[in-house]
């Protein structure tokens, strides 16, 4: 009797052992094909990324900022000017009335 409830004990054992070696396998199929499909997601996004920014060479992109940039400071100081003028004007009419 006791070899018997010896492997009866070991069988249990070795069943619980492959049920939770079975349920880590499952668990990791579906990490692994949520993975896939987030890899697969990402693919299609860096293709997306490439096909816009395709011939798009980043020496003339930083140049043309650049360029952007020095046309928005001669906005800025035009506007300062125009301002300058508005209040001038303003101011010699506010003389004129006064």
């Amino acid at each position: 009797m006791t070899e018997l409830a010896t492997m009866t004990n070991d069988l249990d054992r070795l069943t619980e052992r492959i049920e939770k070696a079975a349920a880590l396998l499952q668990t990791q199929r579906a990490d692994q094909a949520r993975l896939q499909v987030e890899r697969d997601r990402l693919n299609e996004r860096i293709q997306e990324l490439e096909r816009k920014l395709q011939g798009q060479d980043p020496g003339v992109m930083i140049a043309e900022l650049q360029s952007l940039r020095r046309e928005q400071k001669d906005w800025q100081t035009e506007r300062r000017e125009v301002a300058e003028r508005i209040d001038a004007l303003v101011k010699k009419l506010e003389r004129i009335d006064g």
